[in-house]
């Protein structure tokens, strides 16, 4: 999340506007629809695909765990970043350090709970910095305006973007998560549905008026302050540092540590959760399964190296996971036998469904490969 305006800014200018543009309204959509789906059903997305058809859920599963696992690597790369920011150390000892200090935290659940809400705090603070750093480099806000729906880049150079964003706020695991979390608070069937609307709704929200927010900052640092490129190992660190100095450079580094190893145990236990539909045994070893899945994760970082490019990777990865898994609720969505017989997918939600499926399909074909071009 953090890097992604940062690298896409840099690039499209005030064009990432309307990058920001298309990609919450497809976001709100498949939300919007997969939340329904499996909160009025009250079965969680592997539970839902398994009922509609015998074996498909283990296909589901597979499929997020291995998308959750491209996002872990990369959040692991958003460790080391962290640790280079706010204490100079190399890449490949953050990496492992990363690795070993959300195996550390994951193990002490008091740990847990005080991480999760120092990464709150800091949140806001981060939130202040950047509005410090907008009055500072003064954002063309006209421009920005303007090119959020008459963009200057072109639509096709704009695809992967497109689909990054997408990916990285409701691809793979992530829309999954929170309605699992719903289901877990037993804040299911018709009778909560207003609660469940709002809930899928007001995250997408916030999570875009701060990419927004970083959005400004980074163009007017690399418009109006700097008029340069960002430094591509480390494009967000980087425009804190000409926006608001040293300070809010290793302040910066501090939220994108804490963000990360937080991020890290979120992913793996998400990801392990769905792991749980092979194999019995791995209920009942869940915790070891989730310290191997960060061990994983974090060796292959290191071996793969590039973190930046890998956090933006990962948010694709997803993006292309996306039609399928929204493409087994759409369906569902129609099922009595699932729903229930007197709940009535709107056909409106149904029909944008379907385009956002289709448009994901597209945006994730035309996309991937150019990932991998520039990756490898």
């Amino acid at each position: 999340f953090l890097p992604q305006p940062a690298q896409f800014t840099s690039q499209f200018k005030g064009s990432f506007g309307f990058i920001i543009l298309a990609s919450i309204l497809l976001a709100i959509i498949v939300q919007l629809n997969v939340w329904r789906v499996l909160c009025v059903s009250g079965m969680r997305g592997q539970d839902v695909a398994n009922r509609l058809l015998p074996g498909l859920g283990y296909v589901v599963a597979f499929l997020v765990v291995a998308g959750g696992l491209v996002f872990n690597i990369g959040n692991v790369g958003g460790g080391a970043l962290g640790f280079n920011t706010l204490l100079g150390i190399p890449e490949m000892a953050g990496y492992f350090i990363a690795g070993g200090l959300a195996i550390i935290v994951f193990l002490l659940k008091n740990a847990m709970k005080a991480m999760d809400t120092l990464t709150k705090i800091l949140g806001g603070l981060m939130i202040v910095v950047i509005f410090i750093v907008i009055i500072i480099v003064r954002p063309p806000v006209g421009m920005a305006i303007k090119e959020t729906f008459l963009p200057e880049a072109k639509i096709s150079d704009m695809v992967p973007a497109i689909l990054t964003l997408l990916g990285g706020t409701v691809g793979g695991y992530i829309t999954f998560a929170g309605a699992h979390r719903l289901i877990d608070a037993n804040i299911t069937k018709q009778e909560n549905l207003g609660e469940i609307t709002k809930s899928s709704v007001m995250g997408i929200v916030i999570a875009t008026i701060v990419r927004i927010f970083l959005f400004l900052a980074v163009l007017g640092v690399v418009v109006t302050a700097a008029g340069k490129a960002l430094d591509g190992s480390n494009p967000a660190a980087d425009a804190f540092r000409i926006g608001a100095g040293e300070i809010g450079y290793r302040f910066f580094g501090l939220v994108l540590l804490c963000a990360a190893v937080t991020s890290i145990i979120g992913c793996a236990y998400t990801s392990v959760s769905f792991l749980k539909t092979f194999h019995k045994s791995i209920e009942k070893n869940e915790k070891w399964f989730i310290v191997g899945f960060i061990a994983l994760s974090t060796v292959v970082m290191a071996v793969a190296g590039q973190p930046a490019q890998l956090l933006v990777l990962a948010g694709a990865v997803n993006g292309l996971i996306l039609p399928i898994t929204l493409g087994v609720c759409l369906v569902a969505s129609q099922k009595k036998s699932i729903m229930g017989e007197d709940y009535k997918h709107p056909k409106w939600l149904l029909v944008l469904g379907i385009i956002a499926a289709l448009l994901a399909l597209y945006l994730g074909v035309n996309s991937l490969g150019q990932n991998l071009g520039k990756l490898f």
